[in-house]
């Protein structure tokens, strides 16, 4: 899942014992297990063995769709037809299929709360279901008034505040298309993104808390607007800012107005979210609403035990798909607690204090942040009440298993670590947990219900257990991309995805299958950067590296490194200019500045030249290959492989 994140792609297990002789960690409480939703689906289907249970599902995808709509609680009207068309991209779920995602997302006793939010100051708000309804019914009509149509973009940039998520569910109610970014991605960054979709309504923040510092977005605003001129109505929330609207003054003609979502077909696009490729503008990927909804749902209900009236937290911001993922989680009358801060500040304990404090039945995080807790020397069982936690899960980059050991042994002994997988391009998970089976030491524990995912050898054959190969799924699902916006033929999204394996989804993660059956990621096998579980594009790091005089040409690749993934940014020098720390500095700012904090390069070193393929290309998978110590794909593809070279003694020095 662009993890955070994208994605979360590139959650999941990192390296270490995983396989036969990997130690079992928990296994599951039975009388819990007996009573989820996973349990119920294989007793209706005499399949006490999961795997049993995941083949029935990819081989009978009609079924289980439809048994899922059913089973999940999808209000809407589905039709006679679960799948039509065949292939990876040619097939259509629910094609007669009649809904708005906001009924399912809001539906349930009004006095429950369902929504909290907790800034990193300490300010907490509690909303009940009712109080949600009638603010996204005010944010509907507000929209309606501003002129905003079914298939019309809107905006936000925005923390991860309750603001944020009724401005979603309001859009939505009406058939608007919602892309979010979180306020830390500077003017550039967000005009890559937001230009390209044309928004005509954007919703902004005024400021926001990080790390005991207030950060003022207001003074960015006029670039940032100068940019998206499709943009005709801005709403502010916090400060009252000169010619725009507030959130408050926005809202208040229309409160009182009624809740009445717009029936849509299931292909009715919901949500566009980025993820970076290493050629030009960031991809937008348009999601269908329903799709998401969908597939999420089977997530959270089969695969990660969400139930009825729980506390659920993912850390995240709304530049990260694990903020749809959350607000999905609405849908399964669960409450959602918003977080918004550093995770970090003032201590590591600070999710840990949330989690006692709220009584939160599911905790999301990072595998980044549960090492750095873990080397924080902390141990939140010790200091914190987390007994009410089922299910803790970790995705954004490979959990190796000592953090397996730290969840385990510091944190809860009883919930289920469930290590998840997935991206950006899907908005959910490939490869999750099974609250039915033991959990394994350093492993994933299994594929998703309804995708059958593989792993393929370069040539596209299957590899046995326990080597390495690209994970790639051979089986349609609901969240599969409507497409790219702008992508009018198609191309560009058969060539990210189907290029390599024709039909099959080639995701450019590496995986390995152990041999218990579970599953180890390894990391990007393309040269899209996964930085703190979202994938950054090259391209936006070279267009701002390059503007620098100093700099004649600049190449960024993904390092393995202490258990984690870090961005390296090689530079070739002008003539007579040095790579001095004076210079790294002013790099490193312009990226954080202009781009976001997750473009800037954990190191910048200098290189004589660059590798090039024959068509004049930067070898990016080449060099990634260097460092990372793996053999060279296709060096005859290299018009000079000498400087291939430099890459290798760079990384034996340390």
């Amino acid at each position: 899942m662009d993890a955070g994140g994208g994605d979360a792609g590139g959650g999941g297990a990192g390296g270490g014992d995983a396989g036969a002789g990997a130690r079992v960690l928990w296994v599951p409480d039975e009388a819990i297990a007996a009573s989820s939703a996973m349990a119920r689906l294989q007793e209706r289907h005499e399949a006490l063995d999961y795997r049993a249970l995941h083949r029935w599902s990819v081989e009978q995808p009609e079924l289980f769709w439809r048994e899922a709509w059913d089973d999940l609680g999808i209000i809407g009207t589905a039709g006679d037809t679960t799948c039509q068309g065949e292939g990876m991209l040619g097939t259509r779920f629910f094609p007669q299929a009649r809904l708005n995602v906001v009924d399912t997302l809001l539906a349930g006793p009004a006095e429950d709360v369902i929504l909290i939010g907790i800034t990193e100051g300490g300010q907490r708000r509690e909303l009940t279901r009712g109080e949600v309804r009638s603010e996204a019914a005010a944010v509907a009509s507000a929209l309606r008034s501003s002129g905003v149509q079914p298939g019309d973009r809107v905006a936000a940039w925005t923390p991860n505040t309750v603001e944020a998520a009724i401005y979603a569910l309001g859009a939505l109610a009406i058939g608007a298309v919602v892309s979010t970014a979180s306020p830390d991605f500077g003017p550039t960054g967000l005009i890559d993104r937001f230009g390209q979709i044309e928004p005509v309504v954007l919703m902004v923040a005024s400021g926001y808390e990080y790390a005991g510092r207030w950060i003022d977005c207001v003074d960015r605003l006029p670039e940032v607007l100068a940019g998206l001129p499709t943009v005709h109505t801005v709403v502010v929330v916090g400060a009252d800012v000169s010619g725009h609207v507030t959130w408050e003054s926005w809202l208040a003609p229309h409160r009182g107005a009624m809740l009445a979502p717009v029936p849509l077909p299931f292909a009715h696009p919901g949500f566009i979210l980025f993820s970076s490729g290493t050629t030009g503008r960031p991809k937008c990927i348009v999601h269908s609403a329903a799709g998401v909804l969908l597939k999420v749902l089977s997530e959270q209900a089969y695969h990660l035990d969400i139930r009825e009236q729980d506390r659920v937290l993912y850390f995240t911001t709304c530049g990260w798909m694990m903020w749809n993922w959350l607000l999905c989680a609405l849908g399964r009358r669960a409450c959602i607690v918003l977080y918004d801060g550093n995770p970090g500040f003032p201590t590591m304990s600070r999710l840990f204090e949330i989690a006692e404090a709220e009584r939160l039945t599911f905790l999301g995080l990072s595998a980044k942040f549960i090492d750095a807790t873990r080397k924080s020397g902390i141990r939140p069982v010790d200091d914190a009440d987390l007994s009410t936690l089922r299910t803790i899960a970790s995705t954004g980059s490979p959990l190796g298993p000592d953090g397996f050991d730290f969840i385990h042994d510091a944190v809860s002994p009883t919930a289920h670590l469930a290590s998840i997988s997935g991206g950006t391009d899907i908005c959910g998970c490939f490869v999750l947990g099974v609250p039915t089976e033991p959990v394994r030491r350093g492993e994933i524990q299994a594929p998703a219900l309804g995708l059958d995912v593989e792993v393929f050898a370069d040539d596209g054959s299957p590899v046995p257990r326990g080597q390495t190969g690209e994970l790639v799924c051979r089986t349609p699902f609901p969240s599969i991309p409507l497409g790219f916006w702008g992508d009018a033929d198609g191309s560009r999204l058969h060539d990210a995805y189907f290029e390599r394996f024709p039909g099959v989804w080639a995701h450019g993660d590496f995986i390995v299958r152990t041999p218990a059956g579970g599953y180890e990621i390894l990391g990007r096998s393309d040269a899209t950067l996964n930085a703190n579980g979202v994938r950054i594009g090259t391209a936006e790091i070279y267009r701002i590296v390059e503007s620098f005089d100093e700099v004649t040409e600049a190449l960024a690749v993904g390092q393995a490194w202490d258990g984690d993934t870090r961005v390296v940014l090689f530079v070739t020098m002008a003539a007579g200019a040095e790579l001095d720390d004076e210079l790294r500095a002013r790099i490193r700012s312009a990226l954080r500045m202009q781009a976001s904090p997750r473009h800037v390069p954990a190191v910048i070193a200098a290189a004589p030249a660059l590798p090039r393929t024959r068509s004049n290309k930067l070898a990016e998978l080449a060099v990634g290959d260097t460092v990372n110590g793996r053999v060279v794909r296709d060096a005859s593809a290299l018009a000079n492989p000498d400087a291939l070279q430099w890459f290798a003694e760079w990384t034996s020095a340390g």
